[in-house]
């Protein structure tokens, strides 16, 4: 079991307090990058935890795309919050060039509204996804509740924090993770990994509405005894934070979680902004975009830029929640469409 040291910081406070748990809904676009008399203007609408990589992103994009174009002028705006609920802004009407989301079946919705082209997977490398990440445990200093793995976070008296499973990428994701460890731990047998399901699911008193928002609580209010979240947002509070107040736990058994991409035809080709869109997307790929991915505790689809920081990602066993448990329209249905096993198992109706 790996288990890594995590500090705490007085500056970071600021950081984590702006974005509470409101920051999380969706917004028309914020965080405006770059001049907005320029003559390109895209939109991204991505996930929460997703602003501390576009925030570094976008400044060096920017400067990429007026080296190659003779200084022409790229605004670039951010919206963040739930992936889902980001993903039904731009079902509704959300002007986004492009949506970078934590799972496909929020890109597939767009696919379904004739707003995506049923080849945007193929339109870029490694199915749209540039890098991942998987879920792992934050706790507080010297981990006073000896959590060692998932199995622990279903005992009395363990209070946990994590983001919505029927709303926000993060909470499938934790999940997931949750019930493809009672499946394993117990051989297989569905009865036993949804009692387990149920007994973590019991500790969790609240859904928060994003990752961000789990985050918030959990470093900032002081509630709970764990925060269930991905790798990069565990180590965003390390790298943010100082005063040693949070350890990562890396549990046996996790779910990789993965972080796709896409232009939205239909928007693009209403503005003029293909062009732009895709190279936008294109230069995540870029050796300077998988370091600071890397940078930022995403692990890049780049193999020569994760061995060079392989000590950042210790090598843990994890498994593909599609391989698991089948395509993500099924997966929703499943577990987290009203009724499903969410639903089932949990005393938050």
């Amino acid at each position: 079991m790996k288990f890594a040291k995590i500090l705490l910081s007085a500056g970071a406070a600021l950081t984590l307090a702006a974005c509470s748990p409101k920051s999380d809904t969706p917004a028309a676009a914020s965080e405006a990058q770059a001049d907005s008399s320029a003559a390109v203007k895209l939109l991204n609408v991505s996930y929460d935890v997703a602003r501390d990589f576009y925030k570094e992103y976008n400044p060096l994009f920017i400067k990429e795309y007026q080296a190659k174009h003779d200084g022409t002028g790229i605004s670039i705006q951010q919206s963040h919050g739930g992936s889902s609920k980001q993903a039904l802004s731009v079902a509704n009407g959300l002007a986004a060039d492009v949506v970078t989301m934590n799972q496909t079946s929020d890109i597939e919705l767009l696919e379904k509204k004739g707003l995506v082209k049923a080849d945007w997977q193929q339109r870029l490398p490694d199915n749209a996804i540039p890098f991942t990440s998987t879920t792992v445990f934050l706790v507080r200093k010297g981990n006073p509740k000896q959590i060692q793995d998932w199995s622990d976070l279903a005992k009395d008296g363990v209070q946990i924090v994590l983001a919505n499973p029927k709303t926000t990428g993060n909470g499938r994701y934790a999940f997931l993770g949750a019930y493809g460890y009672g499946l394993k731990a117990n051989n297989g047998d569905e009865t036993q990994a949804q009692n387990f399901a149920a007994a973590l699911l019991k500790n969790a008193p609240t859904f928060e509405n994003g990752g961000r928002a789990a985050t918030t609580t959990f470093t900032q209010r002081n509630i709970g005894d764990v925060l269930i979240t991905f790798e990069n947002e565990a180590n965003f509070v390390s790298k943010h934070l100082t005063k040693d107040q949070f350890d990562i736990v890396y549990p046996s058994y996790t779910v990789v979680s993965q972080s796709p991409v896409a232009v939205v035809d239909s928007v693009v080709e209403k503005k003029g902004t293909q062009a732009a869109a895709e190279e936008y997307l294109s230069y995540l790929w870029s050796e300077p975009a998988q370091e600071l991915a890397a940078k930022l505790y995403l692990r890049p689809k780049n193999n020569d830029v994760l061995a060079k920081h392989q000590a950042d990602f210790p090598n843990i066993e994890t498994f593909d929640p599609n391989e698991k448990f089948g395509t993500w329209e099924e997966i929703m249905k499943t577990f987290f469409a009203d009724g499903g096993l969410v639903d089932q198992l949990s005393n938050k109706k």
